[in-house]
């Protein structure tokens, strides 16, 4: 009788590489945190109810386009000529035009703003 002689195939060596790669997920969903979690009894303060004011020194662009610096009405040159030299914040309406806000933060730069910041709203939920 004779046998047949059967070449040795290589063991494929994929699996062992998905075991690790999965063990190393499980360590770092377990072992990593983001960020620590808020304590679960805390209560937010809710200002939902208060009247919001724009801070003191920013520029306010309303719905309309127009710029105004602590309520009086002014324009990106008026306003860099009484300026410091520091950066410059802008409170936008949330309905103002995205293409004024670009055209006045341009102007801003170029009349010698070194930075200009948006200040915005933001949320904790």
């Amino acid at each position: 009788m004779i046998r047949a002689i059967r070449p040795s195939r290589k063991r494929d060596s994929t699996i062992p590489l998905i075991n690790v790669i999965f063990l190393m997920l499980i360590f770092f969903l377990i072992a990593g945190t983001i960020a620590p979690p808020i304590d679960p009894d805390l209560e937010l303060v809710d200002t939902s109810a208060l009247e919001g004011r724009e801070p003191p020194d920013t520029l306010v662009l309303n719905r309309e386009g127009a710029l105004s610096f602590r309520g009086v009405p002014t324009d990106p040159e008026t306003f860099m000529a009484s300026h410091d030299t520091g950066p410059v914040r802008i409170v936008p309406d949330r309905d103002a035009s995205g293409p004024r806000l670009m055209e006045v933060t341009g102007a801003l730069r170029k009349l010698g703003a070194p930075s200009v910041f948006l200040v915005t709203e933001q949320a904790l939920e």
